[in-house]
């Protein structure tokens, strides 16, 4: 497979970069049909696609950049935490003074298919399940936007201190520690529940370890329906590099500092 165009570095503007993105993603979906697959992978349309690395990339090259980028994962989630541990012991205060326990932990799918325990900070109030299925049974309009994102932009679940939190992303500083274990990378898809794999095309989400930010965090984020995700997985699949994530890395401080989150 030819390798797709990704200059995101030649870009200048947040505006530039999302269509720069988004033509990719409307190229690959135009060669979706012309794709075969040895490996059974699905698009969105129900079609075949290629092994990543398959097809358009050296076997060297596709060796060697995940072993580095594991490295990459274990030095930089280790710095990061050292780092971040002042800010840590703040946020783990102030869950406190909220009333709340401070981490919340979920199953979530890992690379493979294999699940794994999912750290972050605890935002929402005890038995958030109940109180979401509730709140959708009585706002229709709510589920129409839960069933097609998987997210709500007003969640009633929140607690006022997890707010904070999620707009700035603070509340998946916990994931570092995943990363130290294995089960996520600092940059990959976004790890998604077990219930949610029927909703998900079947590109190759599962040849990579999820990550605390990724290609969707810093484009369409929550702009796009949840079963869209998997262009982007499989654009990343398809584009990762050095060069590839570390602006990944530059768009994701830009995008948390804007307080986008929810």
């Amino acid at each position: 497979m030819a390798r797709l165009p990704f200059n995101f570095f030649a870009q200048s503007t947040y505006s530039v970069v999302v269509e720069q993105c988004c033509e990719n993603l409307r190229s690959l979906g135009q060669k979706e049909d012309q794709m075969l697959s040895d490996e059974g992978y699905l698009s969105p349309a129900g079609h075949s696609l290629p092994r990543p690395g398959a097809k358009g990339r050296s076997r060297s090259r596709f060796d060697i950049y995940p072993a580095a980028k594991r490295v990459i994962d274990v030095v930089g989630a280790a710095l990061l935490i050292l780092l971040a541990f002042p800010l840590l012991i703040v946020l783990v205060t102030a869950i406190r003074i909220g009333g709340s326990r401070v981490f919340y932990s979920q199953e979530r799918l890992g690379r493979g298919g294999r699940t794994f325990r999912f750290w972050k900070f605890r935002t929402m109030v005890p038995d958030a399940e109940l109180a979401l299925a509730r709140y959708l049974d009585q706002n229709p309009m709510a589920k129409a936007e839960w069933d097609l994102t998987q997210k709500l932009r007003r969640d009633p679940r929140v607690t006022p201190v997890g707010r904070i939190l999620r707009k700035y992303s603070l509340d998946e500083l916990p994931q570092l520690f995943n990363v130290l274990t294995g089960d996520m990378s600092l940059i990959g898809p976004r790890p998604m529940f077990p219930a949610q794999r029927p909703l998900y095309p079947g590109i190759p989400y599962g040849g990579l370890r999820p990550g605390i930010t990724g290609l969707w965090q810093v484009t369409d984020r929550n702009a796009c329906a949840f079963a869209e995700r998997a262009r982007f997985d499989y654009l990343y699949a398809e584009t990762m590099s050095l060069r590839t994530d570390a602006w990944i890395v530059w768009r994701t401080a830009f995008v948390v500092c804007r307080g986008t989150g929810c």
